[in-house]
């Protein structure tokens, strides 16, 4: 087993998940803003995406954060005749981010960063007893 394989793998992996937590926070943080004046567009959901490429000095494939995309889907709508960005019929446009689930991605990417902390974590221990055994 390449040991310096599996540290470059894992670390990209901290990085890209670390990006899309990033983007999800946003998201989040976001999620309730409306806009200040009438017609104005809500925020908009972003989408982190991911790309392989591969390492040059490993020869290993790795993960790395791509272009953050917009979503498409369409805004929501929420009464609120008081608001300033109020239309006629009194609704204002709201951002498309779904509070449920950003927090499924959230978790998500959370439990894949711990995956490759957990990788980086065993390939130090191997190199270590690796090093121990050639010591003895």
């Amino acid at each position: 087993m390449d040991f310096l394989k599996s540290l470059t793998v894992a670390a990209s992996g901290l990085k890209a998940q670390s990006s899309r937590m990033r983007v999800i926070s946003e998201n989040i943080a976001n999620a309730d803003s409306a806009p200040s004046s009438p017609g104005a567009e809500p925020y908009r959901r972003k989408i982190p995406t991911f790309r392989q490429q591969v390492d040059r000095e490993t020869g290993a494939t790795v993960i790395e954060a791509g272009r953050v995309q917009r979503d498409t889907a369409p805004f929501r709508t929420k009464y609120d005749p008081g608001n300033p960005a109020a239309n006629a019929r009194g609704e204002i446009r709201m951002p498309n981010v779904n509070g449920l689930i950003e927090n499924m991605d959230m978790r998500e990417a959370q439990r894949s960063y711990e995956a490759n902390l957990n990788m980086i974590t065993a390939t130090r221990r191997m190199i270590s007893k690796t090093l121990e055994i050639l010591k003895a």
